[in-house]
C-alpha cells in the first residue's frame, strides 16, 4: 500500500501546530491545532479524560480572549504581554495550563515514536510523560487520580489502531504521521516555555 494512500487522524484531521514566525505564534492557528488534538484525545480512552477536559476548557478561555480583539490578539505573545501590563492572569494562566497539557501529550507521543522495542504496555510511557510535565503542579488528589487512570491506557496496538481510523496493520503510517506531528508541536512547546520564563509569566503553584 502506498504511503500516501493511508490516512491517519494526524493526516486527515489534525491541524499542524504553527511554527513561530519572527518569534511569534499566530493565536488562531495555535488554537485550531490544539482543538483538533483534543478531538483525538476523545478517541483514546478514559486515561486522557482529565487532560482533555482541562485542555478544552483552556482553549475556550483563550478563544474568548482572542475574540475580544482579534487584531490586538493576533499573536499569542502580544496577547499575553498586554495582559501582563494590565495586571491580569486570565489568558496567561489558561495558556500556561494548555501548554502543560500539550507538553504531556508531546512526551507521550515521542515515547511511542522512539520505542524501538514496540512494547505493548504503554503505562510506563504515560507515567514518564506525566512526571516530566504535570506532576509537580498537581497536589495529592490530582496525582492520585492520574495514578489510577494510568492503568487504563490502551495497549500500543489498540491505540495505534484508533489513530489509524480503525484500520488494521497501519502502525508504520501512524508512527510516520505521529513523528511528523510532534516536530512542530515540540517547537511550539519549547518556544512557549522559553517565552514564559523570559517574561516571568510562569507559576509554580499546585492545583
Amino acid at each position: 500500500m502506498d504511503n500516501q494512500e493511508v490516512s491517519t487522524y494526524f493526516s486527515a484531521y489534525q491541524v499542524p501546530f504553527p511554527q513561530p514566525a519572527n518569534t511569534k505564534i499566530k493565536t488562531i492557528e495555535f488554537l485550531n491545532a490544539a482543538r483538533t488534538l483534543v478531538g483525538l484525545l476523545e478517541k483514546l480512552g478514559k486515561v486522557f479524560a482529565p487532560a482533555r477536559y482541562d485542555m478544552n476548557g483552556n482553549i475556550e478561555k483563550l478563544t474568548r480572549k482572542y475574540n475580544e480583539d482579534k487584531m490586538k490578539n493576533e499573536y499569542v505573545e502580544d496577547m499575553l504581554l498586554v495582559e501582563k501590563q494590565e495586571g491580569k492572569l486570565f489568558a496567561i494562566d489558561a495558556l500556561m495550563w494548555l501548554r502543560r497539557g500539550l507538553h504531556f501529550m508531546l512526551e507521550f507521543f515521542e515515547n511511542i515514536v522512539n520505542d524501538t522495542a514496540c512494547q505493548e504496555d504503554l503505562s510506563s510511557f504515560i507515567k514518564e510523560a506525566y512526571a516530566l510535565t504535570l506532576q509537580k503542579y498537581h497536589g495529592w488528589f490530582g496525582s492520585n487520580l492520574f495514578s489510577m487512570l494510568s492503568r487504563l491506557v490502551p495497549h500500543r496496538k489498540v491505540l495505534l489502531k484508533y489513530i489509524a481510523l480503525d484500520k488494521d496493520n497501519c502502525e508504520e503510517y501512524v508512527l510516520r504521521d505521529m513523528k511528523a506531528f510532534t516536530v512542530n508541536l515540540r517547537i511550539c512547546v519549547n518556544h512557549l516555555i522559553e517565552f514564559y520564563r523570559d517574561n516571568e509569566l510562569e507559576s509554580e503553584a499546585k492545583v
